[in-house]
Formats: C-alpha cells, sequence, structure tokens
C-alpha cells in the first residue's frame, strides 16, 4: 500500500527494534519517508524492508554507534543538510537497572554519550533547518524515572531528567517558531531494553508493562492533542498539570538576594 501523503522526512534513532521501529511504522504510515539511525545494519534494513513493502515510503538508512562521535557527526550532517526533514524523533537509548555503585562506570559514560549527547548534538544539528524552514517536530523520548529517579540505576534516571528538562527549555525557546517540542514518558515497555539493563522483562509485573505498539499509539495520539508531555500510563493527565503547576509557582521565588527567613539567619549589614 503506497501512502498518498507527504508529510517530508522523519529521521528516527535507534529504530532497528522495539518503540523506534513502531515510530518509524507509524510515521509511514502517516505519510512520512523516513531516514531510520541503528548500529545494527541487518535489522535496520529488515525494519526499512518491511516498511516499504507496508506503506510504499522511500526508507533510507544509516548504520551508526552514537556513543562514536565521528559516527554521531554523520548522522548530525544528515539532519544539517537534508531540506525534506520535517521530523526528529531522538529514541535511541540504553538504561540500567543495577544501584550506581554496583555499575560499571564506563557502561554510564557510554549511556550518557547516548542518551545525553547523541540527544544534544542532533537536535543542534536538526532545529536551524527545521526553524528556517518554518515548523517541524522534534520528539524526545524520556522516561517516567526523569521525574522518578528512584525507580531505576541514578545514572539513567539522571540523562532522562535531561531529556526532559532540555525539551522544557527547548518548548520556551521554539515556541514562536513553529517547531513542535514533544517529550515521552515512557513506563515500563516491553522491549530488550530490560534484558539490557539487568533486569529482564519476566522479573516485572505483567500489568506494568505496556506493548511497544500502545505505547507508540497514545504517544502519538497526545502529539495530535497538543500535548507538550505525554505519559502514556497516567490516568489523570491533571496529575502531570498539577505537578506543573507546583513547579511554575516555585520558579519565581528560587532566587533572591537573601537567605529565605525560614533559616533565622541575621540580616547582612549593608
Amino acid at each position: 500500500m503506497t501512502t498518498e501523503r507527504n508529510s517530508g522526512t522523519a529521521l528516527v534513532t535507534g529504530a532497528s527494534a522495539g518503540i523506534g521501529a513502531v515510530y518509524a511504522d507509524r510515521l509511514a504510515a502517516r505519510g512520512h519517508d523516513l531516514i531510520l539511525v541503528a548500529r545494527n545494519a541487518a535489522r535496520l534494513q529488515a525494519v526499512a524492508e518491511g516498511i516499504t513493502a507496508r506503506h510504499g515510503r522511500a526508507v533510507g538508512t544509516i548504520a551508526a554507534d552514537l556513543t562514536d562521535p565521528a559516527q554521531l557527526a554523520g548522522v548530525e550532517t544528515v539532519l544539517r543538510t537534508d531540506d525534506s526533514l520535517t521530523m526528529l524523533v531522538n529514541n535511541a537509548g540504553f538504561g540500567a537497572a543495577a544501584p550506581l555503585l554496583a555499575s560499571d562506570v564506563e557502561r554510564m559514560a557510554a549511556m550518557i554519550a547516548v542518551n545525553v549527547t547523541a540527544v544534544m548534538r542532533l537536535t543542534y544539528a536538526a532545529v536551524p533547518g527545521l526553524v528556517a524552514r518554518g515548523g517541524g517536530t522534534l520528539i524526545n523520548i524520556a522516561s517516567i524515572v526523569a521525574i522518578g529517579p528512584e525507580i531505576l540505576n541514578g545514572v539513567y534516571g539522571g540523562s532522562k531528567a535531561f531529556v526532559l528538562a532540555f525539551s522544557q527549555s527547548l518548548r520556551k525557546e521554539l515556541g514562536q517558531t513553529g517547531v513542535r517540542v514533544q517529550a515521552v514518558l515512557p513506563g515500563a515497555t516491553g522491549t530488550e531494553f530490560w534484558e539490557i539493563a539487568g533486569n529482564p522483562l519476566g522479573n516485572l509485573p505483567e500489568s506494568w508493562v505496556m506493548t511497544p505498539g500502545d505505547m507508540v499509539d497514545a504517544a502519538l495520539a497526545g502529539l495530535d492533542a497538543g500535548e507538550f508531555v505525554t505519559i502514556p500510563a497516567l490516568p489523570d493527565a491533571g496529575d502531570w498539570e498539577a505537578y506543573e503547576a507546583a513547579r511554575q509557582q516555585m520558579l519565581p521565588h528560587l532566587s533572591n538576594a537573601r537567605p529565605a527567613a525560614r533559616y533565622g539567619l541575621p540580616r547582612a549589614a549593608a
């Protein structure tokens, strides 16, 4: 089946399996041509061929390890120079379930390279062109650990907190440019993530684990509804709105020439 609608090109990282592969399929069904990025060239090519067969869209692939600066730079070049680009999905990432003191520091550094550095650099590469062309969409896949870092490994939580904070800043900065920003905070999702993180999926209650298809469909429904933050499992969106309202209430009071009166410190001499 060929999709008649032409929605421009979407570049999706971590697209050889799981959430990224589902995003690729769903975006092709919405009329996007695709550039798919992942380390495993064979799996990536299989995903690309399947999408082309189902949807008739043009699908390019880039086999790249985003922890390698030279390979990351190659993806950045594509994002800077492809004038058909209308969307970037920063999905690539990995996590850890072991406590910080039981984790290998080099593995943690590699996690930061993918979850933080690659997200930042790819965004910097893509956004100027989107702004110049009058619009586009940036989707950053964070995690519920962005607001609940106690749940899993602390470096993983910190890396996803960066993704959320970065998205919040970008949303404000790009608000008048036509570029939309969405941060997606999945909970437990049935992908290879858990095996790689060292906590097999079978260890989790079935009632916690969402399928990748349901997760992506909910995230895209949130995008269509105009959500900035989408938490697919959260039953009441008002809970996020209350959380955000409390944060906004604090913002005007976070910087002051004097310590808060509650500390009981004497007033400094003039």
